[in-house]
């Protein structure tokens, strides 16, 4: 593996740092002619300022007043929201963390059990800091440490008793994974026969009607709360919705002050979401149906490069979006990505992680199928293939 400051074989220096990393990265990824998939955060800041603009006079009425402590546009999201999921209210939200510490602290309180069982590779298991028991004094367990959701039987047969149930829909460290419906409408029902509450941690939820074959209302009607997200697969700043019925949505936004998420002024987010509602939402089924080409090619083209052991998980995908692992270091195959980007115009995979599991010499990358991704034919994606093996084995 090459040292940092080491040269490549383009004979350009490594960078020294990693915001210098960081900041090759993004220039290869927005002068690449070609992608899988566009990220808003790959805009510069005047870009992104030019499409809020540009969006704000589509998605809402701009000559209005600006929102204040979550009305205007804010209630207009809300309102959506509330309208598209089925629910009785919406309560817009900072970051989907605290939608959920919220979510979940009031149904401890009202089921009078602060146990709730998720996924070990859950949100608040892997990417809070245990904020769930050090902010909102709960505790976690888990009826299955399986890379998948849990199933009826282990969740009704758990030896522990709990308040809340929280899945994740899709299980995003387990490779976007979803069950299938009628998995997913037993295992609520073995959470009923408990007694216990349902909650969905749906920050990709909009992504998962193709799947199931249901429309959005009727797989939130399953849950009694759902948190959906706006900046992952809407292509929104940020922000989250915490939906459910009236009187939760009246508890949840006094929770939300005093988790200081009552902010002045929130119109960027708002505006961003409306139009990633209109823009991105109707285009989701397509990005799924694509990303189950490009996943079959990545596995052509890994097994007729000599890859040797690989893995894209799931198989087919469950959404737009899935895992691929490769026996290689982290650091070689994100070098290597780059450099195809930066000599190809082509960006195939992006950054890639080493498992916390700390397999050595192993790595796991996320792909992302947006609209850049549809005009890629299997073929496209075999010869990208190539062209990464080529600079993962040195010899371009």
């Amino acid at each position: 593996m090459a040292d940092m400051n080491t040269q490549v074989t383009d004979g350009t220096a490594e960078p020294g740092s990693e915001e210098e990393w960081r900041l090759r990265r993004l220039a290869a990824w927005r002068r690449a002619g070609r992608a899988l998939s566009r990220l808003p955060q790959d805009r510069t800041l005047g870009e992104q300022l030019a499409a809020l603009a540009a969006d704000a006079g589509t998605v809402t009425d701009a000559g209005l007043p600006a929102d204040i402590y979550g009305d205007g546009v804010v209630g207009e999201l809300e309102q959506r929201v509330a309208g598209l999921l089925g629910t009785e209210a919406a309560v817009f939200f900072p970051t989907g963390t605290m939608a959920q510490q919220v979510a979940l602290r009031c149904w401890a309180g009202r089921t009078g059990n602060p146990v709730v069982a998720l996924h070990p590779l859950a949100h608040p298991e892997v990417h809070e800091n245990g904020a769930l028991g050090s902010v909102s004094g709960l505790r976690t367990v888990h009826p299955t440490t399986e890379p998948r959701l849990p199933t009826a039987d282990e969740v009704r047969d758990f030896p522990e008793p709990f308040g809340t149930l929280m899945l994740e829909l899709p299980l995003r460290d387990a490779g976007f994974l979803l069950p299938a419906w009628e998995e997913l409408e037993a295992v609520v029902a073995a959470a009923r026969d408990r007694d216990a509450v349902v909650h969905f941690d749906g920050a990709r939820l909009w992504e998962c009607a193709t799947h199931f074959g249901r429309g959005l209302p009727e797989i939130a009607a399953l849950a009694d709360s759902v948190y959906v997200s706006f900046y992952k697969s809407l292509g929104g700043i940020s922000g989250a919705v915490l939906a459910g019925s009236a009187s939760l949505a009246e508890e949840a936004r006094l929770w939300r002050h005093r988790y200081g998420g009552q902010l002045f002024q929130q119109f960027p987010a708002a505006v961003a979401a409306l139009a990633g509602l209109d823009r991105e939402l109707p285009r989701l089924p397509s990005y799924a149906a694509q990303a189950k080409v490009v996943a079959g090619a990545l596995a052509e083209g890994f097994e007729a490069g000599g890859a040797g052991w690989f893995r894209v998980r799931p198989q087919v995908p469950h959404t737009h979006q899935f895992q691929v692992w490769l026996p290689y270091d982290a650091e070689v195959l994100s070098r290597a990505s780059v450099r195809q980007a930066e000599e190809t115009g082509t960006v195939l995979f992006r950054r890639w992680f080493t498992p916390d599991t700390g397999a050595p010499g192993v790595s796991y990358t996320e792909v992302t199928v947006t609209e850049a991704g549809l005009e890629w034919s299997a073929e496209d994606v075999r010869e990208a293939v190539a062209a990464f093996l080529e600079r993962v084995d040195g010899k371009s």
